[in-house]
């Protein structure tokens, strides 16, 4: 099996690959007070609720934008599993031309999702992804990654809101039943919600205006499945598509 874990500013999520085939993947919490052995009983509880032998794990791959978390995780790989996992950078064997003015400031979870979109349905393309960041990264048809958009998230923007605002509550991140807010809650969600989705739907239309109609639009991260429904102008959820990238780039790198 292959294990990617793409280490994140909010969570650390980890998938396990059977060739191509994700077969399972979870969600932790990033934090780097945990150890090591931390994210390895965590691991080992999750794996083993699956009937997962870990022992049959025969390469690793690591995507982070947490530089004080990679060398806890990829020590959690060298010691437990016994394999040398595979840090992704702009250094590698990406099979894309990284023309962003600085290519080794791109975060390593918007490469993958570069390669991974790219592998699957060509350029040129944008993909959207609602983490931390909300990201848009463009790739054209001749595989040259141009670089992207980086905005606020929406957790981030309810996280920042209700540090920063003595009155204002944490909110469940959801839509509320209109537009217009009638308390505080459903305010704050509909500012959250529905001005993602038009930023979204709207950054994308100036995208499309500059590479054409044919540019292909997709999503992944963990709140596409809540966005998505609401925007005009993605046409497909790609799930999980960091981790897929992580499995492409680790066979291009080792072929």
């Amino acid at each position: 099996m292959f294990l990617a874990i793409d280490v994140g500013n909010t969570h650390i999520v980890v998938g396990l690959f059977e060739e191509e085939k994700l077969l399972v993947h979870w969600r932790f919490a990033s934090g780097v007070s945990r150890t090591e052995d931390e994210y390895w009983a965590l691991l080992r509880s999750l794996s083993g609720d699956r009937d997962i032998d870990l022992r049959e794990v025969h390469a690793a791959a690591i995507s982070s934008v947490v530089p004080d978390l990679t060398p806890i995780v990829e020590k959690l790989v060298t010691d437990y599993l016994d394999t040398q996992p595979l840090i992704v950078t702009s250094d590698l064997n990406l099979g894309l031309r990284i023309l962003y003015d600085d290519p080794r400031s791109v975060g390593a979870d918007r490469l993958c999702n570069a390669v991974a979109g790219f592998q699957r349905y060509g350029g040129p393309l944008v993909i959207v992804d609602f983490g931390t960041a909300t990201t848009f990264d463009v790739v054209t048809e001749n595989g040259d990654y141009l670089g992207g958009i980086i905005a606020t998230g929406i957790e981030t923007g309810a996280y920042l809101l209700h540090r920063h605002a003595a009155k204002l509550p944490k909110v469940r991140l959801a839509f509320p039943p209109g537009v217009v807010g009638r308390n505080t809650e459903t305010a704050i969600q509909s500012g959250l919600m529905w001005g993602t989705v038009e930023m979204v739907d709207g950054l994308l239309r100036r995208l499309k205006r500059q590479f054409g109609e044919k540019l292909k639009t997709v999503a992944t991260g963990g709140l596409a499945k809540v966005v998505v429904p609401h925007l005009s102008e993605v046409e497909e959820i790609a799930p999980h598509l960091t981790l897929h990238g992580l499995r492409i780039i680790h066979e291009r790198t080792r072929a």
